[in-house]
């Protein structure tokens, strides 16, 4: 059995600081950790012209990974059918930008975003793509935008856009602690 070992040449040394930069949790993580814990949630749809379809629901959030990613389960009634959903958020410390991936029992199709965290107006703009049939035009391009209120309230605002390229809200949900 070979006993010694090799010196690291200082490409090796130099890849190992990136590579231990890039796997550990900094302030953006922290940032995702303020969101878990237990919520109370509103929601409502604005696809349909007749107007808002509302729904109440409860979502559980908690970190995961060792602090890496905030996981979030949803669940509630929408149309008078249950709704189960979830998501993982994570902050992509090569990229520097947060990431999302949502997915739900009422699709076969994911949601995948990226985008910054503004901290003076505590909001995060994240812009993505999503499988839905009346996308057909924009290839399923949306906006999310998550503000937090406080320790203790959040909201979350989705965007599509029309044919003309005019960006509308399609759902606005707002998260109580409970």
């Amino acid at each position: 059995m070979n006993t010694h070992t090799m010196e690291m040449t200082e490409e090796q040394k130099k890849m190992q600081e990136l590579m231990k930069e890039y796997s550990t949790p900094n302030a953006n993580h922290e940032l995702l950790k303020s969101i878990a814990g237990n919520w109370k949630v509103h929601v409502e749809l604005l696809m349909d012209p007749r107007g808002p379809q509302e729904f109440d629901g409860k979502s559980q959030s908690r970190m995961i990974m060792d602090g890496r990613f905030l996981e979030q389960t949803f669940h509630g009634q929408m149309m008078g059918q249950p709704y189960e959903g979830r998501g993982i958020w994570g902050y992509d410390n090569l990229r520097k930008e947060f990431t999302g991936l949502w997915f739900d029992n009422k699709a076969t199709g994911t949601m995948v975003s990226s985008g910054k965290y503004d901290p003076a107006s505590k909001t995060l703009t994240e812009e993505g793509t999503m499988s839905c049939p009346g996308s057909a035009g924009d290839k399923g391009w949306y906006k999310a935008v998550t503000k937090l209120q406080d320790a203790d309230h959040y909201t979350y605002d989705s965007f599509k856009k029309d044919k003309d390229g005019k960006e509308l809200k399609t759902m606005s949900i707002r998260y109580t602690r409970s």
